[in-house]
């Protein structure tokens, strides 16, 4: 079966559901929500998480994303964006995981940019942390009324003052013209070639 399109969803689709996330980051501004290019059954959700933190997913898909990419680790190593913030262990999410999600194993890779904060049987949620932004990465497998579940993707945020809420208006054409097209592109890839070479 074919999936779904990828598309933006109104606030209220992140909103509605009843995410740990609500009460672990309550104070971060949601930035964006996605239906992403992939449904499955239940326990289809550990391979989108495989998925989405293997290394490149987000630019591999074309010369123009490379380059945004590499133009921006340029940048950043520049005028020191990705340094890290004073203490971030002390900073991190993962402090306020109550007991039953900080002891949880997790399938993420962990290879980029974003640390895994915990994952659940339909949740994931990992953190970025610089000098421009507190960020998060929200994965959620929603359940679409037929026995079959959906992707689905927000954006959460925490601008480091005005540089950040600087950087995060400059950087919102990129993503929308750019960088959210080539990653749903390369998931929907993906998850088909792999459901293809599946037993």
């Amino acid at each position: 079966m074919r999936n779904k399109p990828a598309r933006k969803l109104p606030d209220s689709a992140h909103y509605s559901q009843p995410w740990r996330i609500h009460e672990i980051a309550p104070e971060f501004r949601l930035e964006d929500v996605w239906a992403l290019p992939a449904a499955g059954a239940r326990e289809d959700f550990p391979r989108l998480i495989r998925l989405l933190s293997t290394p490149g997913t987000a630019e591999s898909s074309s010369l123009l994303t490379r380059l945004l990419f590499a133009v921006r680790r340029v940048l950043g190593r520049w005028l020191r964006w990705d340094d890290a913030v004073g203490d971030t262990d002390a900073t991190s999410l993962r402090h306020r995981l109550p007991d039953d999600l900080r002891d949880r194993r997790s399938t993420a890779a962990d290879t980029g940019p974003f640390t895994t904060l915990y994952e659940t049987d339909d949740e994931w949620a990992a953190e970025l942390e610089n000098r421009t932004v507190h960020g998060v990465l929200h994965v959620g497998w929603v359940a679409d009324g037929t026995g079959r579940y959906r992707g689905q993707l927000a954006v959460l945020v925490k601008p480091a003052g005005r540089l950040g809420t600087t950087y995060l208006i400059a950087i919102r054409p990129f993503r929308y013209a750019i960088v959210y097209p080539a990653l749903l592109r390369n998931i929907d890839r993906k998850w088909r070639t792999d459901a293809l070479g599946r037993p």
